[in-house]
């Protein structure tokens, strides 16, 4: 970037209502990467001959390697519309689903998002996917319809029959949209050739045409179609150059940070409206209290840590130190700068409104960060991720002195991309790390050590299991260790409405709640019994500890112990050690010994666990398997390939269309049965077959395997070859 690039950013980064933060998303494969590489030549910033081809955004070698987009890439440049600078603030995302962390963290960051559609392939669930995390963050979208020089040569598609796919595409996004915005919103953002939210091109050749272009221009559609016959794609994008065309569209219908405060704020942050903090995020207001959101985390080695922040008020300068509320800890800003895809400008400050690049904070992606020295704020809501992480590989070194090199970066990993998880058994060394899938773990793990020249033996992907019951278990009596305390407790299966509410709305109504007795409603409304509900000891995942005792003496004291034990036992179940979901648990009496001293964590802790095993086991006790719920496109004659490989795997099909010479089968997949699915699918359909993931569900594995994956999980943890039973201690 030049001096003078340079200094037209720092002309208008001051300006909120000249600044534009977007991104770019779309399904694998749709030319999201191609399209930003054409918006950065016409920028400058890369040569107008490598646009397309460069993938200047994949800067990480096997993003070059694999041809895919594995990282978000931050990009900031100038456009000029009707004689005004705008600054875009531009990240491009991944389109694989592996990488739909990525995707979510990037919605944090921007205020609108063009969605990016294939022509040839129409709306994927992928395409869904972003539109449902872009909603969920309050981000608007537009639309570009790409590769469609492929529907004119290829396939040859008359005006009509390409004006009936483009109007199919835009009422699928459109559906989307009214799915997961409220009425008013999905109404207001509507998507629509006339008015210029839709546009069409080409990003491989580099041009793109929109009704408001065509007005302006002349260039009529049946033009464009009579060119791309002709072969004149360089002479299109001459006259209709698509970074133009794009670009134009983002400033005329995307909103300015300033604007989408309005709406974007109470979307994401529970705090006061009214209250200082509150009016200045909704003034984006540079001059306020700084507050910012750490979107995403890398680790510089020349530089150290990066992380990226959306700044929503005051102004981050170099020098600053900056309090996580989260973390809780006050670290210093040793930069500050603007992102150029692989390169970072530095600048003075960055105020809000922008996207800043601050060097040294150690803080972990979600982070909400002030100033030190500032009052603590309400924390911006974390970031919800579409998909949870259902694959796990165990990670050791080969070398046992790289063993805290390991572990020093697996936890930076985790800080960096936190639908990674890591778990590491203080007591077997071994350390599990899950992620979004096979592609997630080798290349943001496996990869990465490699790089970092850690050598690692990495086992075949495992697949977490849960454990729970079918059935209500008895009141069991549980002893402690000294024999002096009795508890009585029974369990039973949680109701699958409450089990929902639990996983997807406890925690919000919880931080939203300024009285218990919301919190008692929210559960009754879901389905809960209003006594259980007044008497909640602990939810815990996706279970409920009860109290449904009378006046046991003491029991305060001893709660705490109670709870302990509950967590413990729903970490790690009876039958597998795999964690539990959908249980509640409830406490009928206790006969406790009158000495505090007699009834302290040593002696309530195995009483309560001892209870909760002895009623789990005799309440029809099962593993519960993650099950996929998958879309897989096919050629209609290789469909019945396609669906005996998922027969082969365990998997059912729950709905199949046909579309012309296409097939889309709907189908649940047990994740254990789905390592090397990709594979053997392209090899069923010639290659032409592809799966991507809609959703995770838990569903009993088949009476006829649990034993002996039970046996088999046991074996791999090193537990007794037996299985459990009631009657052991």
């Amino acid at each position: 970037m030049s001096d003078k690039e340079l200094d037209a950013i720092k002309e208008v980064i001051n300006d909120p209502e000249q600044i534009r933060n977007i991104a770019i998303a779309a399904h694998i494969d749709h030319g999201k990467t191609t399209l930003t590489d054409n918006l950065l030549a016409r920028a400058g910033m890369i040569s107008e001959k490598l646009a397309g081809d460069q993938r200047f955004m994949d800067f990480d070698d096997q993003e070059a390697e694999r041809g895919i987009t594995i990282y978000s890439a931050n990009i900031s440049m100038v456009h000029e519309f009707d004689g005004d600078d705008y600054l875009i603030n531009l990240i491009d995302t991944p389109g694989h689903v592996d990488f739909g962390g990525d995707v979510t963290r990037a919605m944090r960051a921007v205020d609108g998002v063009v969605v990016l559609v294939d022509a040839v392939d129409g709306v994927m669930p992928q395409t869904e996917t972003v539109m449902k995390q872009a909603l969920q963050e309050g981000v608007k979208p537009v639309l570009f319809i790409n590769k469609v020089d492929r529907l004119i040569e290829e396939m040859q598609l008359t005006p009509e029959e390409m004006q009936e796919r483009f109007t199919k595409i835009i009422r699928e996004v459109n559906t989307a949209l009214r799915k997961y915005a409220d009425e008013e919103t999905a109404e207001e953002w509507k998507m629509a050739v006339n008015d210029g939210t839709v546009a069409f091109g080409s990003a491989l050749k580099n041009w793109a045409i929109s009704v408001p272009y065509m007005q302006e221009t002349g260039i009529s559609f049946q033009e464009i179609i009579d060119r791309v016959n002709e072969g004149d794609h360089e002479g299109l994008s001459q006259d209709a150059p698509i970074e133009e065309v794009v670009l134009d569209m983002v400033v005329k219908h995307l909103e300015d940070p300033q604007t989408s405060a309005d709406y974007r704020i109470p979307a994401v942050w529970p705090g006061e409206p009214d209250t200082e903090v509150g009016e200045s995020m909704a003034d984006q207001d540079q001059d306020g209290p700084l507050i910012g959101v750490v979107t995403n985390v890398e680790d510089d080695e020349h530089a150290g840590t990066i992380a990226t922040a959306r700044l929503f008020s005051g102004t981050v300068s170099e020098g600053d130190e900056l309090y996580g509320i989260g973390s809780q800890k006050t670290e210093r800003a040793q930069q500050v700068g603007i992102y150029s895809g692989p390169r970072k400008l530095t600048v003075d400050s960055v105020p809000a409104g922008n996207i800043a690049a601050i060097t040294g904070p150690d803080f972990s992606t979600g982070e909400t960060f002030v100033l030190s020295g500032e009052d603590e704020i309400e924390p911006f809501e974390q970031i919800e991720h579409v998909f949870e992480p259902v694959v796990t590989k165990s990670i050791e070194p080969k070398r046992t002195s790289d063993l805290p090199k390991l572990i020093e970066t697996l936890r930076k990993r985790a800080k960096e991309d936190n639908t990674i998880k890591v778990d590491i058994d203080e007591e077997t060394g071994e350390t599990l790390v899950s992620g979004l899938g096979e592609l997630h773990i080798e290349a943001k793990i496996e990869r990465h050590l490699d790089e970092k020249g850690i050598d690692i033996d990495v086992s075949e992907p495992i697949v977490v299991f849960r454990e729970g019951i079918d059935d209500d278990g008895p009141e069991v009596v549980g002893k402690s260790p000294n024999r002096h305390n009795k508890l009585e407790i029974s369990v039973e299966p949680l109701d699958e409405d409450v089990r929902k509410f639990i996983k997807e709305d406890y925690e919000e109504v919880k931080m939203q709640a300024d009285e218990q007795h919301e919190i008692r409603d929210a559960l009754v409304d879901a389905g809960m019994d209003k006594d259980e509900a007044d008497n909640i000891m602990e939810v815990y995942e996706e279970n409920l500890f009860i109290n449904d005792s009378r006046g046991i003496k003491n029991l305060r004291e001893i709660k705490e112990y109670l709870v302990d034990a509950f967590q413990e036992f729903c970490d790690e179940g009876p039958l597998a050690a795999e964690p539990v979901i959908g249980l509640k648990v409830k406490l009928h009496d206790a006969k406790l010994h009158e000495d505090a001293i007699h009834r302290g964590p040593a002696q309530m802790i195995p009483a309560t666990k001892d209870a909760i095993t002895k009623s789990f086991l005799q309440a029809s006790p099962q593993l519960i398997e993650p099950v996929r719920v998958v879309r897989i496109d096919t050629p209609s004659p290789t469909m019945g390939d396609a669906m005996t490989e998922i027969s082969n795997r365990r998997g059912d099909v729950m709905d199949m269309d046909e579309e012309g010479d296409s097939a889309v089968l709907t189908c649940k997949l047990p994740v254990d049965e789905s390592f090397g699915f990709e594979a053997d699918l392209k090899s069923a359909t010639g290659g032409k077959g592809f799966f991507n993931p809609k959703d995770v569900v838990f569903e009993p594995l088949p009476m006829n395997l649990q034993e002996e994956k039970i046996m088999d999980i046991r074996e791999r943890k090193g537990m007794k070859q037996e299985m459990p039973s009631p009657g052991e201690e």
